[in-house]
């Protein structure tokens, strides 16, 4: 059986603001030819379809699209399971149009997936149950017997995991429950399936990137590599966005396909990729990255001038790419400095001046930090980390806190005027 391993689509997302739905576009139809030219009989895409519980109309279009394209009429399996990013309803809102073409949708962790009819030449589900289905494929002699399951945040599981507060106390009933939950699901593999595992969780030593909301401060609901059945042939993730592997019991592989865009410039020089994946019953799965060309890269430039600024611009350096720019500068940059570059270059995201740090003052980025009022600054973080704008009321309480520390400190902040918004 040939899977196609997916994950953190994020449709939705912009950069910065800029636009991206382009690339996703893109995206969505070059997984759709892998799909065909290496003759895929199952997707898994592991969570974190949107970027937003609640997606714009054009983010869902994608979505469906993307149903659309990878069932092929219904001749190959998907299955798709909801990430920390994703509301659940929303995710299997579709389910009775997906179900008569072989697309199991899957919201919430403890999601009773129900057994379809018969069809013949395409894709069907002859079990399934609380969080586990077997798919029958046509183009596949053999059956996959597939463990689903999405975010498992305690909210979602309606469990509390944990009596104390204590990070490590915390993270291991965490992990213990899951390995728990895992090891009852594994109990529907057989010697005749192919046996799968998919999920969205934060494995204990992945690399992370900033683009990743933490599932929770701390790592209290990491889950350790040892948590996952060895009777798995291959554990599918979603979550990081950085594809990699881990080694889980009994050498089974764990991996993160990692997103198909680069979505923060800390995943600048990543190459995007999805996972292939080869299995036959009995045996331990085979896998392989397929590159992904969608979408444009993410590229940082640090300079040393504006001349040089422009010479990259003239030679037509990074000319797809978003760009991170840094250019050291003697004075601060002009307005017409700045619009300059962006009419050069629409595609540069940001452009940060470093001037000179001079005896007696601070560097020009700690100022101009400094000079953005705090309740601006929290709701650029917020809406960068969360998807979404926060509201009035969390605003509030994030400037009531800061008071309350500045107050305990003895700092100024609980007495200081909001400044201005400047710069660039």
């Amino acid at each position: 059986m040939r899977i196609l391993h997916t994950a953190d689509w994020h449709f939705g997302k912009t950069l910065e603001g800029r636009d991206r739905a382009p690339e996703q576009w893109q995206f969505i139809e070059e997984l759709a030819a892998i799909c065909d030219d290496e003759a895929v009989d199952l997707v898994l895409m592991a969570g974190d379809v949107y970027q937003t519980v609640n997606p714009s109309a054009e983010a869902e279009e994608m979505f469906y699209h993307a149903l659309h394209r990878l069932a092929a009429g219904g001749r190959r399996g998907v299955v798709i399971i909801a990430g920390n990013h994703d509301h659940a309803d929303r995710i299997r809102a579709p389910r009775w149009l997906a179900d008569s073409l072989g697309i199991a949708l899957v919201g919430l962790p403890k999601d009773d997936i129900r057994p379809t009819e018969a069809r013949d030449g395409g894709v069907w589900r002859p079990f399934g149950g609380v969080s586990v289905l077997e798919i029958a494929v046509p183009s596949c002699a053999h059956r996959a017997r597939i463990a689903a399951v999405p975010y498992p945040s305690e909210s979602r599981l309606g469990e509390v995991l944990s009596e104390s507060l204590e990070e490590g106390e915390m993270r291991r009933s965490y992990s213990e429950r899951l390995a728990s939950w895992y090891a009852d699901l594994a109990r529907h593999f057989r010697p005749d399936t192919v046996n799968l595992l998919v999920s969205h969780v934060y494995v204990a030593g992945g690399i992370e990137s900033d683009s990743e909301i933490q599932i929770q401060v701390g790592g209290a609901y990491a889950v350790d590599p040892s948590a996952f059945p060895a009777s798995a042939q291959y554990v599918a993730l979603g979550h990081l966005h950085r594809p990699q592997e881990m080694k889980g019991p009994d050498g089974v592989p764990i991996r993160y396909a990692g997103s198909p865009l680069a979505y923060s410039f800390s995943e600048a020089g990543q190459q995007k990729s999805v996972t292939l994946v080869e299995a036959e019953p009995g045996q331990r799965a085979r896998w392989r990255e397929i590159p992904l060309a969608a979408g444009r890269p993410l590229v940082r430039w640090r300079a040393s001038s504006l001349d040089e600024v422009r010479a990259w611009l003239e030679e037509g350096r990074d000319e797809g790419a978003w760009i991170d720019l840094e250019v050291r500068v003697e004075a601060e940059m002009a307005l017409r400095d700045i619009q300059e570059l962006r009419e050069a270059r629409p595609h540069l995201v940001h452009i940060r001046p470093i001037l000179p740090v001079r005896e007696g003052f601070e560097d020009w980025d700690a100022q101009k930090s400094r000079s953005i009022s705090p309740d601006v600054l929290f709701r650029r973080f917020f809406e960068e980390k969360v998807g979404v704008p926060p509201d009035d009321a969390l605003v509030q309480l994030f400037l009531e806190l800061v008071q309350d520390v500045d107050r305990d400190a003895g700092g100024p902040g609980a007495n200081a005027e909001a400044g201005e918004e400047v710069g660039a």
